[in-house]
């Protein structure tokens, strides 16, 4: 059976604020929980105006808080900004607080521009070289303390917080192989090297302690409305923002246009076609024909979810039908 999760990266709307996103991501987490989602997760983005989890692990606790049952996690911490101790101290901090509901997914890329990035690191230089090196840091911290061990993490020894790695690149496809963690693969923005990537992971994959098989989730769009024409304006938020990242004037997200043709070029629509190729944009019966094809097409063991809809009842709306297409297909439970 298919899982079906939800990535929300809890937008910040033209004419609203940071704490209006806030608002909404609870509520969405709730009907989500209630509907049968596995999985509510939140993404590290900084220096975005449009995205307000930056704060991820504050964003977790507030969705965690106003759940009770439904597992909450970073989609997800961009390791090389922090050090793995404090993101164990995090993280070990909310799954005392949550236990057996806490997911870290962790990522090399630095979730923003390269100026950002330094003002993040202050002069730690490039620390992505030190992905694998933190990353079993980490996995050293959530493991009981042994005698005499000089740093721990309090809270956060012996917790064995569930690692994911996250990644659109071959690099962490491979890591995640050989580390025996589940992947991610963020095909939802970044397509490219999806197959790939899918078959590096499962071919070098090393069984461990936390996971004996390969474990795949990926990112998807899902755009949902009771007409094709109403989904696809709602689609053209997400398009929109990814127009705005392109001619690098990032902001908030911003209300559907009737005729995004009058809005970009050419080349702009092409690459943003590639990079949202991964979406399922249409009626209910559309979305439950294109989750099942693209999961089997893929093999995928769980679906992410994502959809950056400017208005919030249409949001839960598309989610809502996006549920219960996974209902349909027999892959959400616990659902009330």
């Amino acid at each position: 059976m298919t899982a079906l999760s939800v990535l929300d990266l809890s937008p910040i709307c033209a004419g609203g604020t940071a704490a209006d996103a806030f608002r909404n991501t609870l509520d969405l987490a709730q009907h989500a929980e209630r509907w049968g989602y596995r999985r509510y997760w939140l993404a590290e983005h900084h220096n975005m105006p449009g995205i307000a989890s930056a704060a991820t692990a504050l964003v977790i606790a507030h969705v965690a808080a106003g759940t009770t049952h439904m597992r909450v996690g970073a989609g997800g911490v961009m390791l090389p900004n922090h050090a793995p101790l404090v993101i164990a101290e995090q993280f070990g901090t909310l799954a005392s607080l949550y236990p057996g509901r806490i997911d870290l997914g962790l990522g090399r890329a630095p979730g923003s521009d390269q100026a950002t990035a330094r003002a993040l690191r202050r002069g730690q230089g490039d620390t992505a070289d030190r992905f694998p090196q933190d990353v079993a840091e980490l996995q050293h911290y959530f493991q009981a303390p042994s005698p005499g061990q000089p740093v721990q993490a309090v809270p956060g020894g012996g917790l064995d917080v569930p690692l994911w790695l996250l990644g659109s690149s071959l690099f962490s496809a491979q890591l995640a192989a050989q580390m025996g963690l589940p992947f991610a693969f963020a095909s939802h923005f970044a397509p490219g090297y999806l197959t790939a990537a899918l078959d590096l992971y499962r071919t070098r994959f090393q069984p461990s302690a936390a996971l004996r098989r390969p474990y795949v989730m990926l990112g998807i769009n899902v755009f949902a409305a009771d007409t094709r024409d109403e989904a696809r304006r709602l689609f053209t938020s997400l398009q929109l923002q990814f127009v705005n990242l392109i001619r690098g004037t990032p902001g908030k997200l911003n209300a559907p246009v009737d005729n995004i043709e009058e809005i970009w070029s050419g080349p702009e629509k092409a690459h943003i076609e590639r990079s949202l190729s991964c979406a399922v944009v249409g009626t209910p019966e559309d979305v439950e024909t294109g989750l099942d094809e693209f999961a089997r097409r893929h093999g995928a063991d769980e679906l992410m979810v994502t959809a950056q809809v400017y208005d919030h009842a249409a949001r839960l709306r598309s989610f809502e039908i996006t549920a219960a297409a996974g209902a349909r297909l027999g892959w959400l439970e616990n659902a009330a």
